[in-house]
């Protein structure tokens, strides 16, 4: 911190990948992995973390924007985020395969727990474990979030609009599209290329 106030500084975009070579088995594997474990929420957690650690398919910053565009559209993140980056790495077939692989345990398995909560919904041990999981769920979003702020925000500015995002959904409780594209806007001529003395951008 300096006298002008913060000076935050946040580390570079990772570097852009190596060009991607993904099957369509390799997406239909790693979504159906994706959609069997992540539990509680934190699918976000589990989509970076299967996109961009482990298999590289995708920087942080490409993440961002998926997510981005996932969140404004109608549906699921999941989902959205699956046909986006099937369709990235192979087209029509890999969104098909992607989306399919990410929806099939949770359809099963929620199938099947939806009989047992039926059955045994009522009692305090479920009620507990449930509770719980939705704890490790925050945290597991929270971590991400954490993350992906270390690597995609450039500046004090980019604070502001976190802020500013936070109070109209948060506070004003306006609808997450409508807080996303008026931010989005709010950034676009925030970060516009601007012209410098002799008619050159600065961008």
């Amino acid at each position: 911190m300096n006298s002008s106030g913060l000076n935050l500084k946040f580390a570079p975009d990772s570097p852009s990948p190596a060009p991607v070579n993904a099957s369509i088995l390799d997406i239909f594997i790693e979504f159906l992995i994706i959609g069997a474990t992540s539990f509680g929420g934190g699918v976000v957690a589990y989509l970076r973390n299967g996109l961009v650690v482990k298999r590289q398919w995708v920087t942080d910053k490409e993440f961002v924007e998926m997510l981005s565009i996932s969140q404004t559209l109608p549906g699921l993140n999941a989902t959205n985020m699956a046909i986006l980056v099937g369709d990235r790495l192979r087209g029509v077939l890999g969104a098909f395969a992607a989306i399919f692989a990410v929806c099939l345990p949770g359809g099963i398995l929620m199938y099947i727990a939806g009989l047992l909560y039926q059955e045994h919904g009522s009692r305090p041990v479920a009620n507990a474990a449930l509770q719980g999981v939705a704890a490790a769920a925050v945290g597991l979003i929270l971590a991400t979030g954490v993350q992906l702020g270390r690597k995609s925000l450039s500046g004090n500015t980019d604070l502001v609009f976190i802020v500013i995002t936070i109070i109209g959904v948060n506070r004003l409780h306006l609808s997450v599209p409508r807080v996303l594209i008026a931010v989005g806007i709010m950034a676009t001529i925030w970060y516009r290329p601007r012209s410098r003395p002799g008619g050159y951008s600065s961008q």
